[in-house]
């Protein structure tokens, strides 16, 4: 599997705050079957940094897991804030893309409240040929109250990353309902670890996966469409489930 966000990045935002425990957690993530992660700390104003900071340490974990032995890639990304979003060029949001590859951004999507202009940021990061890769939807409590009010969102080619631990109920019952009304109206695309720290949200994406019926889509979500994101080709997942009846995890 593919885990295409992660805080693994030792000492540069609220993650491992050491290489010991960046160490830790790609331990754990080999455990629990992945083999690749994208290193995606936050980009905004608290924790401020550049590329060329990140590739650094990218660059340093890639050698220290060599050393170790540790069979896990390293790829390069960030959690870009909205509110940092205006502040950067269409070059330096190619710099902050997942592998580089100045296809897809990973885009933090707020824990309250529903973000105003979002739509239009959509609109102009696709004019700049990007793709919006929205982290964790489901946590906010608009999106728990109506999950379909992503769908506007997902039909103009924006995608959604799902966390693992709200799939297998480790954030709670609401926030594990929303997670699977999304995965019924064909409105996730992704499903991540969000893994701060061996402690904080580690990465179960096994355990997540294991909650979902049908075998195609947990490959979809874990293998297929990570994969086509970090190599920076297109991806045409279908489209959201439409009309009264919308049937459980129904992706394929």
């Amino acid at each position: 599997m593919i885990d295409l966000h992660t805080h693994i990045l030792p000492g540069i935002d609220d993650g491992a705050a050491t290489l010991a425990e960046s160490r830790a957690i790609a331990e754990r993530a080999v455990v629990d079957g992945i083999t690749a992660v994208a290193a995606t700390p936050h980009v905004r104003d608290d924790y401020p940094t550049t590329p060329e900071e990140m590739e650094s340490r990218v660059a340093t974990l890639r050698e220290d897991f060599a050393q170790k032995g540790i069979p896990l890639e390293v790829h390069f990304g960030g959690e870009l804030d909205l509110g940092a979003l205006g502040g950067l060029t269409p070059d330096d949001l190619r710099r902050f893309s997942l592998a580089q590859t100045g296809r897809y951004v990973l885009v933090e999507f707020p824990y309250r409240g529903w973000p105003l202009g979002l739509e239009r940021i959509a609109f102009e990061l696709r004019a700049a040929g990007l793709t919006c890769l929205l982290a964790h939807p489901e946590r906010n409590p608009e999106v728990k109250a109506a999950p379909e009010r992503l769908e506007p969102l997902v039909r103009s080619g924006t995608l959604v990353q799902v966390t693992a631990a709200s799939l297998d109920g480790r954030l709670g019952r609401a926030t594990q309902q929303a997670a699977k009304r999304l995965f019924e109206l064909r409105l996730a695309h992704v499903l991540a670890s969000d893994a701060h720290s061996p402690a904080l949200r580690e990465m179960g994406l096994a355990d997540a996966v294991a909650t979902l019926d049908d075998h195609g889509l947990a490959t979809f979500l874990t293998e297929d469409a990570p994969a086509a994101i970090l190599e920076g080709a297109e991806l045409d997942p279908p489209p959201p489930a439409t009309g009264p009846r919308r049937k459980r995890f129904g992706l394929f």
